[in-house]
């Protein structure tokens, strides 16, 4: 009990005072968050004015999210306010990181409607880390141009040069990509694609190497020009399409050298690769040029010698 004269406070005043609930007070009280001051003749605890403040900081600090333990050390001034909430921030951040990722898995579930096997083998590869994913990729281009590191050397160092860097706090889409990705490097089909690719030395690639910025754009053109015949229902066969050909590759032109060229030409999963790594980067892809090639040769078979 307290004779100095200041006023104290039972716990049921101390939760009127404050709106805290009984049990809550006496918790706190029990484990030594909030010791009491003194006890009654009765011997309820007794509470100071110095206990309302102590009991703010507590709810204050418990609301914020704050363990117990940290409550403790912050009363107990082994620490200070600041410095457990710079802790705890960085907790928060990789909950919201977890949270925001859990977020996008199963909004790709939702797209994909994926079953429980699927659920599973994605949600372990959204999870990986930035080291295990690189791994992933390194892997098959390691696997890809083992042997080959001097031939099509522009190709090489186009694979080569990108890495999947999923962030932190990935889209849904993004999320989708990496999902996508990890599975096309892992298929045993495209492996043997991207190694022909990388092993043909035909003047086309040694083209390419020599002026990757040449090719880009006339993939571009031949994204514009025969993928726009081809949306438009264009026949390969047919005099527009014959005109196509001496707009893309001038009058005259030995269209049966072409034809060979554009036979080893992209392959729509190639291109989806530079897609995917494009969109987990946070990248906008570049629009496709290869599904207009498959038209291109149909005309240019169709037109040989014309």
């Amino acid at each position: 009990m307290i004779d100095d004269g200041s006023e104290t406070f039972t716990i049921g005043q101390l939760a009127r005072r404050t709106g805290l609930p009984v049990r809550t007070i006496r918790y706190w009280s029990d484990i030594g968050a909030l010791p009491p001051v003194g006890r009654s003749a009765r011997g309820y605890r007794l509470y100071d004015a110095a206990s309302v403040g102590r009991l703010e900081l507590v709810r204050t600090l418990r609301e914020l999210g704050l363990g117990l333990d940290d409550v403790r050390r912050v009363l107990a001034r082994e620490v200070t306010v600041a410095e457990v909430a710079a802790a705890h921030v960085a907790a928060l951040d990789a909950q919201i990181r977890s949270l925001k990722l859990s977020r996008a898995v199963l909004s790709t579930i939702a797209l994909r409607q994926s079953g429980t096997e699927e659920m599973t083998l994605m949600n372990k590869l959204a999870r990986l880390s930035a080291l295990e994913r690189k791994q992933i990729i390194d892997d098959f281009t390691d696997d890809v141009f083992a042997g080959l590191d001097d031939t099509n050397a522009h190709f090489h160092a186009r694979v080569r040069g990108v890495a999947a860097e999923l962030p932190d706090d990935p889209t849904p889409r993004q999320v989708d990509a990496w999902i996508e990705l990890a599975e096309l490097v892992e298929d045993d089909g495209f492996r043997a694609l991207v190694r022909r690719i990388a092993a043909s030395n035909s003047e086309d690639f040694r083209e390419r190497s020599r002026e990757p910025q040449a090719y880009l754009a006339f993939a571009k053109q031949v994204a514009a020009l025969a993928g726009g015949a081809q949306e438009r229902g264009v026949a390969p066969d047919s005099a527009e399409a014959d005109a196509l050909l001496d707009e893309l590759f001038g009058v005259g032109a030995d269209r049966a050298a072409v034809l060979e060229r554009v036979g080893v030409g992209p392959d729509l999963r190639v291109e989806r690769y530079f897609q995917l790594l494009a969109i987990v980067n946070g990248y906008e892809p570049q629009p496709g040029s290869a599904a207009a090639f498959p038209w291109l040769a149909a005309a240019l078979r169709a037109h040989v010698g014309g």
